[in-house]
């Protein structure tokens, strides 16, 4: 038996012996500190049906299926069930908001159809096959969300999901180390485009972007959304710090406000806006999901803690996200407080870059109530308070009292952990 047929037979596959789903296919998945060969009896044991695994086990099982490598085997079990499901995907990159967009897509085209999207943060080369494996028989279209920190990385997994549309939500500083540089983040997210492009498959575009225009035009299928031109025209009228937009639809304009803090939301609003339309979503219904969407799992998510109004966006951060975080937010709430933690991955870059939101900071004269959070940070020219860690933040707030009463925003990568200091806000 293959795993494919394995995973033909069970529909449901598992990776972690402390979570076994009753049924599945364990994949004996191993890394640098790990090896799932080692508990693919274990798993069986728990439930699982099957145990795929790339090493001679001292047991003998004849549930257990060896293969040549484990990942390789999870990868093209997932390949070949997109193709056994023949349903519309669409695929997303970008530098920023790729699951915010992720959302909104399954928001908007829930009103209409079966969806399925990628749950949480499976966007990597495990994260991708694992979301494809969940796929339900009976979807109408899944919306797979796909994440890069080097070259040749979208390419990959945009060969395994196989996207009949494909969206880049831009291009900005995220993972220049891996990438080398900005022009590698463009150049490795429009692999993107390059799949769409050789398959003959259909690009979602950005016209008021002009390198999405530039790198999307060797596909020979693209979908245009823009403020000027495009399939489909819309205008920012965000007039509160929640992004607002209006889009024209059957013959008339449709006006959204959104829950989403920040202007740089509004883009991602269209882009929604657009996809509902191209599958045939009724415009009342797009605004409808749209505005009913509530940010979570820590991305640019109002709590409302008693004590203070807090933005929690403190799951991941990098230069361009940062700095339109800041600026969104002194021009709502110029008299709040900002904690402001490191970004990460940027290599060679990350001086300038920490010291360039210093400095916009200071700009905005907003140093006074912002704190810095990180030894990146710590190395600038920053005279104002600032912790190694979130822990001796905590201590100092302990010892001195947090803010009260005030609009707090909280913006870092996940290594600085800010929500932990969701308690004394």
């Amino acid at each position: 038996m293959t795993p494919f047929e394995a995973f033909l037979e069970c529909q449901s596959v598992s990776t972690d012996t402390r979570s076994i789903a009753k049924g599945s296919v364990f994949f004996a998945l191993k890394g640098a500190n790990f090896n799932g060969n080692r508990f693919a009896l274990q798993a069986l044991e728990q439930g699982a049906s099957y145990a795929v695994v790339d090493e001679n086990l001292e047991a003998s099982d004849s549930r257990v299926i060896q293969v040549a490598d484990v990942l390789e085997s999870l990868q093209s079990t997932a390949q070949l069930w997109r193709q056994h499901l023949d349903i519309p995907i669409i695929g997303l990159t970008g530098s920023n908001g790729k699951t915010t967009n992720k959302e909104l897509f399954h928001a908007v085209l829930s009103k209409a159809y079966n969806v399925h999207a990628t749950p949480g943060n499976l966007n990597n080369h495990i994260g991708v096959p694992l979301t494809l494996l969940s796929i339900q028989e009976g979807t109408d279209i899944a919306v797979v969300e796909m994440g890069a920190n080097h070259q040749q990385e979208i390419g990959f997994l945009a060969n395994l999901a196989e996207p009949d549309l494909g969206y880049i939500t831009n291009y900005g500083k995220a993972h220049l180390e891996g990438f080398g540089g900005v022009e590698g983040i463009i150049k490795g997210k429009s692999e993107l485009f390059d799949y769409l492009a050789s398959t003959n498959k259909e690009a979602l575009v950005n016209a008021d972007d002009p390198i999405q225009v530039e790198r999307s035009s060797s596909c020979s299928h693209t979908y245009f959304f823009g403020t000027q031109k495009g399939d489909v025209i819309w205008e920012p009228t965000s007039d509160t710090e929640f992004a607002s937009i209006r889009f024209q639809a059957g013959g008339k304009w449709w006006t959204v406000t959104s829950q989403l803090s920040g202007t740089f939301n509004e883009s991602n609003l269209a882009a929604a806006a657009c996809v509902g339309i191209k599958f045939g979503v009724e415009p009342i219904n797009i605004v409808q999901a749209l505005e009913g969407y509530t940010p979570s799992m820590n991305r640019v998510e109002w709590r409302h803690t008693g004590k203070n109004r807090v933005l929690l966006d403190a799951y991941n951060a990098n230069p361009t996200s940062m700095s339109l975080s800041v600026e969104s937010f002194i021009k709502w709430h110029d008299t709040g407080w900002m904690v402001l933690g490191d970004m990460f991955e940027l290599g060679a870059d990350a001086a300038r870059e920490h010291q360039s939101i210093v400095t916009q900071i200071e700009d905005l004269d907003a140093q006074r109530r912002c704190i810095l959070v990180g030894r990146h940070f710590g190395a600038t020219s920053w005279d104002g308070l600032q912790f190694d860690t979130t822990e001796e933040l905590t201590t100092y707030w302990n010892e001195k009292g947090a803010p009260r009463d005030a609009y707090i925003l909280l913006k870092g990568s996940r290594g600085i952990a800010l929500e932990k200091l969701l308690p004394l806000l």
